[in-house]
Order: C-alpha cells, then structure tokens, then sequence
C-alpha cells in the first residue's frame, strides 16, 4: 500500500476519523439516493468501518507516551549486552529464529519461514544515525543473502539516512516502535 494513499493516511489517524467517514457516508446516501439504492451506498463505507476497527485495535495495543518514553530509557541505560538480549527476545517472541552475527555491519540474522532479515542495532545509543551505517547493512544484507534489513536506533536518524533507508528498504526502528518491541510482552 502507499504511504500516501488515504486507507494508509486513515491507519495513522485517530480511528474515529474512519468512523466519521463511515458516517457521512451513510447519511449522505440516505440523504442523494433512492430508498431501494440506500444499502449500496451504505456499503462503500465498509473499507472505511474496516480501516477504522484496524486503527482502533493498533491504537489500543499501543503504549501511552509515558510507557514509551519509559521503555527508551531503559534501553538507554543498558549495556550492549543488555540490550541485545532484549532485542534477540523480543523478536523470538515474534516467531523468528534468531542468530547472532561477530560482524561490524549486521549484528542478527533473523529468519522467519524463508524470509531471512539482517538487524544492525550496535549504535542505538548513538545520538544522530547517518548513511555510512546504513550502507554497511546493506552490503551485510547482500552478504548474508537476506531479504530486508532492520536497524535499531535511539537517536535520531538523519533526513539523508531517512531517504536511503527508505530507497534501500531498510526498516528503522526506533521511538514508539523500538519501544512497542522492547516492551512488547514485558521484554525490558
């Protein structure tokens, strides 16, 4: 799906804006069609009332600013060793079979099904995340003949390291989604 397509816009949104979508999509159809037709304009607001369950459910199960903001500073007052536990369970918890790489690029390899992914998260601590890291991960994605890559950070990702993230695939994981996997099931 595009990041900028409205079902995409609408699953980052407060769920009560499908809701409301759902809404004038049936007053409007009770109000411009004939009786017979009312259902069937009732029923283009369906993928609307199903965005907004989605986003309902994603916002509930996500943590309240003070349980993330809680959970980034205990990763941050870990050790390395601490944190790379922490992570190694947190996705053993999602189903993946997790190794850990002696490589300076990637630093687990995580394989789920036949889909292998390479994570980088050494320098979570680090204040601001360039590109040179991320190029490292891609050729240790290369490398480790993996389908995506992952990586882990604390700090703050550069708009230039954002960019090459997003045209390399990388997934970037930090804020509320580093602390929704750290904490996820307790895991910190």
């Amino acid at each position: 799906m595009s990041k900028n397509s409205l079902f995409a816009i609408l699953l980052r949104s407060p769920w009560w804006i499908s809701m409301v979508l759902v809404a004038v999509f049936a007053l409007a159809s009770g109000a411009l069609l004939p009786a017979p037709y009312v259902p069937f304009g009732v029923m283009g607001a369906l993928p609307f009332f199903v965005i907004g369950i989605i986003a309902a459910w994603r916002q509930w199960h996500a943590p309240s600013p003070a349980r993330v903001a809680e959970a980034l500073g205990r990763a941050g007052a870990m050790s390395w060793r601490e944190f790379a536990s922490a992570i190694e369970q947190a996705f053993g918890r999602q189903g993946y079979a997790v190794t850990r790489l002696n490589s300076a690029a990637a630093d687990f390899r995580l394989v789920k099904g036949e889909r292998i992914t390479v994570v980088s998260g050494k320098r979570w601590k680090a204040a601001s995340h360039g590109v040179d890291a991320l190029r490292d991960l891609v050729a240790a994605q290369e490398a480790q003949g993996a389908h995506q890559s992952i990586y882990i950070s604390l700090g703050e990702v550069t708009d230039n390291a954002r960019r090459f993230a997003q045209a390399q695939g990388i997934e970037l994981i930090s804020g509320n989604a580093l602390a929704q996997l750290m904490s996820d099931k307790n895991s910190l």
